[in-house]
Order: C-alpha cells, then sequence, then structure tokens
C-alpha cells in the first residue's frame, strides 16, 4: 500500500450537501429541493448563461491565465491597481494558495470555530498547526484571536459573516483589531457573503488595506452572483503577496466559461437586486416564523441561518430529506439541535417550516 504523507491522515474530507437527483433517487421523489449549499435560489443571470453559450465556439482554446478581461472591469469597478488581483477555481484555491504560500512545517494559522473548514485543511496540509479559538456568542472572538499570536503565527482566517453562523466583525472591531496584529501576518478576510450585506457597520475593507498591507480579501461568484458550479473567486492584496501566490498558482486555472459568466454577472444589475431582495424577504419571513414557533435563531448577514430546531440535527435532516428538502445538519458544527438552512424562495421557505412544525408537533403529542 503506498503511504499519503502524514498531514493527509490529519484531514477527513469536506462533506458537500447531497445533489438533489441523488435524493430524489435514493426516496423515490419528484420534487426535491436543497436548502443546504448557500446557492442563490434564482440561478444565475440570462447575460450570463449567454456568455457561456458564446464560449463554447472556441472549445480547443486554453483559458487567459491572466483573466485579463475580468480583472480590468473589477479593478475598475473596486478603484484597486489590476496587479491587485488573484484569481482561483472558487476562493476555495485561494485559500489552499494561501497556506501553501505561507505555511512551512511548524507554522501555525488562528481561526475561530465553528467556521469553514477549508481554513483548517489549508494549514495542516502544510505541515501547519491550525489554533482555533471558540466562537463567543456564535462570532469570531477576536480577542481570544489576538491572545493566540504568537511567533509561530504566519495566517489569521476569519470568515466574514461567518459560515455557517452568518454574524459579522463589525468596521470598528476589524479596525482595533487590525491595529493589534503585528504587521508580518497575513490576515486573509473571506467575505464571501459581502454582497448580501447592505449594513454600516460592515467593514469595508478594501478601505481598510490602504492601511494594512497583511490582508487578503477574499470574495466569490458562487453566492450572490450564482455561478458556484463554475468555480471561481478572486483575491485582492498587495502586489507582493499575489505576486508569491502567483508562483503556486496553476496557470489555466479559471476556465473560459467562468470567466466570461463572472465579467456577465458584474453588470447583472437586475439579476443582483432581485437576488438581493428575495433574500431579505425570505429572511424576514424566516424570522417571523421562528417566532411563531418559538425558535432560537441566530441573526445573519448572510443567505442562510442557523435554526435552533430543538431536536437532533441528524435525525430532522434525516426526516427532511427523506420528504424532499435538503438542509444542512448542525452536528457538522457541533451544534446539534441546530439546521443551517440557505434562504430560498419564500414557497420553499413555507415548505421547509411546514414540514419542520409538523416534526415539533410529534414532540408535544
Amino acid at each position: 500500500m503506498i503511504k499519503c504523507r502524514k498531514e493527509v491522515n490529519l484531514l477527513t474530507p469536506y462533506i458537500p450537501g447531497k445533489p438533489i437527483d441523488d435524493v430524489k433517487s435514493e426516496f423515490n421523489l419528484d420534487d426535491v429541493i436543497k436548502l443546504a449549499s448557500n446557492e442563490n435560489p434564482l440561478g444565475c443571470s440570462q447575460s450570463a448563461k449567454e456568455a457561456v453559450i458564446l464560449t463554447l465556439e472556441n472549445p480547443s482554446l486554453y483559458p487567459d491565465g491572466n483573466c485579463t478581461k475580468l480583472r480590468n472591469a473589477l479593478s475598475k469597478m473596486l478603484n484597486q491597481d489590476g496587479d491587485n488581483f488573484i484569481f482561483g477555481c472558487g476562493s476555495d484555491e485561494l485559500i489552499g494558495l494561501a497556506g501553501k504560500t505561507y505555511i512551512s512545517e511548524g507554522d501555525e494559522a488562528i481561526t475561530c470555530t465553528p467556521t469553514f473548514s477549508q481554513y483548517k485543511a489549508a494549514t495542516v496540509s502544510m505541515g501547519g498547526k491550525i489554533i482555533e479559538v471558540p466562537l463567543k456568542n456564535h462570532a469570531y472572538d477576536l480577542d481570544g484571536i489576538l491572545k493566540e499570536i504568537n511567533p509561530r503565527t504566519k495566517l489569521i482566517f476569519i470568515s466574514n459573516p461567518n459560515n455557517p453562523t452568518g454574524t459579522i466583525v463589525t468596521k470598528s472591531a476589524q479596525e482595533e483589531f487590525m491595529k493589534k496584529v503585528p504587521s508580518d501576518i497575513l490576515v486573509v478576510w473571506d467575505e464571501a457573503y459581502n454582497e448580501y450585506i447592505d449594513d454600516p457597520d460592515f467593514p469595508d475593507t478594501l478601505s481598510i488595506m490602504k492601511k494594512y498591507d497583511n490582508i487578503l480579501l477574499l470574495r466569490t461568484f458562487s453566492k450572490m452572483y450564482g455561478l458556484a458550479s463554475f468555480r471561481i473567486g478572486y483575491g485582492i492584496a498587495s502586489k507582493d503577496i499575489i505576486g508569491y501566490m502567483n508562483r503556486l498558482r496553476g496557470p489555466f486555472n479559471v476556465s473560459v466559461q467562468a470567466q466570461e459568466a463572472a465579467l456577465a454577472s458584474l453588470s447583472s444589475f437586475d439579476f443582483i437586486k432581485a437576488s438581493f431582495d428575495l433574500n431579505e424577504a425570505s429572511k424576514q419571513y424566516t424570522y417571523q416564523k421562528c417566532s411563531d414557533l418559538k425558535l432560537d435563531y441566530i441573526k445573519t448577514y448572510g443567505n442562510f441561518i442557523m435554526i435552533d430546531c430543538k431536536l437532533p440535527s441528524r435525525e430532522l435532516f434525516d426526516t427532511l430529506q427523506k420528504q424532499g428538502v435538503i438542509v444542512r445538519p448542525g452536528y457538522y458544527f457541533g451544534m446539534d439541535t441546530y439546521q443551517r438552512v440557505t434562504f430560498g424562495t419564500l414557497e420553499q421557505m413555507q415548505r421547509f417550516f411546514e414540514l419542520l412544525e409538523k416534526e415539533l408537533e410529534k414532540t408535544i403529542s
């Protein structure tokens, strides 16, 4: 038997939500909705679809390894120099590249828990140690992170909003935190759900990067723009940081289809507004239903919510799935009785709550 590196034995595979077709087949269902993976229930914009179709005329050509058109568009939109961007096969790849670039054996990275599992994978896979500080009131404990900093610390990962809890680090908290972090530690601010937030307390990370050159800001086209299947995300950082990461990036890591769909999505303003408005409507509906059912929930800034359903999460997950509703059980995150539910359409949210209410009634009778 060929043995893997010792670091690989310390990791477990990421477990995604089960595909809709698999659930249909397993339980002999015709109608299944997926509220498990924080996907956009509206899909993607029509202009993104049309852009992808046009790319099929030249499938034999490699993609532009520089992502030039998308780079230029984002540079103009965000008022950033083009050399400050790096593009990846989803922001997941860029998280991995940060680990490959800055973590050596014996180095440490710090994050909180529960949070996105790829921070740990990026660190441990390179022989590093991940320091996981427990969340405080379901949010990142920045003071706890600062206490863990030592000469071995190379990276800090912060999911903002945090996945799975949906909480945020505020603008003022970010500012105070960055003042105290040594300048030789890279702080990765992962803003995968940035487009869903319209709140003055949310950080303007691009602005604060003018003061601190030890920030890597990550964003993605998977969520608001609905391009999860195309796998495209981007990072913004100093030219030095981007230059080092580019030495390890694959030369053609972002497909033509992903680049063109992302470019078209940036100007799909009606679709972006519709997606934002639907998310807000489903969020407010969910808050009201939780109140009606006397269920606790965590106030969220993303396109998902953690609900304390007062039932063992694995059992409720199985029950809902058998009836055609896929969610994300809280036991994955050490939060049993919670379910992470992606905001779907209002009809989808109604269906989820109808099934949940029936299960809750069983505990009373």
